[in-house]
C-alpha cells in the first residue's frame, strides 16, 4: 500500500502522508509539525480536536476540511463539508467512512453524547485501513470494525479506561492497536503503568511515540 507516514503528534493527533497528501486528524498543539494540510479530519468540537488556533497554522484555502455538522461554523481556514455518522466521503484520493463516537458509561454519558453526530474515521488507504475512534466508549459499532491499525483513546475520565480499551481492543478486528489521548491525562509515570498494562492485555497492541519522525508504517 501506498503509505509512508504516520505521525502521532501527540494526544489524539496524528497526521497521515499518503498519496503525496497530508491528512490530519483533530490537529491540536502543534508544534514541530507543521505541514501544509492537504486534508483535516475533526472528530468532535473540544478544543483539545478541533484547535482553531492549530488549523490556521496548516490550513489555507486550499485545504479541505471535515468536521461533524454542528461544528462547521467553528472551522477558521479552508473548505469545510459537514460530516455526519455512517457516511462515505472522499476528497482527491483520500476515502474515509465515518463512525460514531460516543460514551455510553453513566459517569461520562454527557461529555460525548451519542446524539451529537460526533465520528471517528476509517481511512481507506489502497485496501488497508486506519482507524482513529475520536473520543468514545466501547461501543457495539466497533464489533463491525476491521482495520490494519485501530487508534483508541484510553486514561478514563473522558473517554475508555486501561481495562476498557483492552475490551475494545478485542472487539475491534485489527492487526494492531495503539492507544491514544492518555499522557496529557495521566502524566509520565500514570501513562508508563498504563502502556505496561495495555501490552499485557492487547496482544497485537503498540506504543507509538510522539514524534516528528515516521514510527510507524506499512
Amino acid at each position: 500500500m501506498d503509505l509512508s507516514m504516520l505521525k502521532w503528534t501527540g494526544h489524539a493527533s496524528f497526521l497521515l502522508k499518503l498519496n503525496a497528501k497530508n491528512v490530519y486528524i483533530d490537529p491540536f498543539d502543534i508544534r514541530g509539525t507543521r505541514e501544509h494540510a492537504d486534508v483535516i479530519l475533526i472528530t468532535h468540537p473540544h478544543s483539545d480536536h478541533l484547535s482553531e488556533a492549530d488549523i490556521k497554522l496548516i490550513a489555507d484555502n486550499r485545504t479541505k476540511v471535515f468536521v461533524p455538522m454542528d461544528s462547521v461554523g467553528k472551522i477558521p481556514a479552508g473548505s469545510v463539508t459537514g460530516v455526519e455518522p455512517n457516511k462515505h466521503y472522499s476528497h482527491e484520493g483520500v476515502e474515509f467512512d465515518t463512525v460514531p463516537a460516543y460514551n455510553v458509561v453513566e459517569n461520562r454519558v454527557h461529555y460525548h453524547p451519542k446524539e451529537s453526530g460526533w465520528v471517528g474515521y476509517v481511512l481507506d488507504i489502497n485496501g488497508t485501513k486506519i482507524y482513529h475512534a475520536g473520543d468514545t466508549d466501547l461501543i457495539g459499532e466497533m464489533s463491525k470494525i476491521v482495520t490494519g491499525l485501530a487508534l483508541l483513546p484510553m486514561g478514563g475520565t473522558y473517554v475508555m479506561d486501561v481495562d476498557e480499551a483492552i475490551k475494545a481492543s478485542a472487539a475491534i478486528r485489527a492487526e494492531k492497536v495503539a492507544p491514544m489521548h492518555y499522557r496529557r491525562l495521566l502524566g509520565k509515570e500514570g501513562s508508563k503503568n498504563a502502556e505496561e498494562r495495555f501490552l499485557k492485555g492487547v496482544k497485537n497492541g503498540i506504543i507509538l511515540d510522539e514524534t516528528d519522525e515516521p514510527r510507524y508504517s506499512f
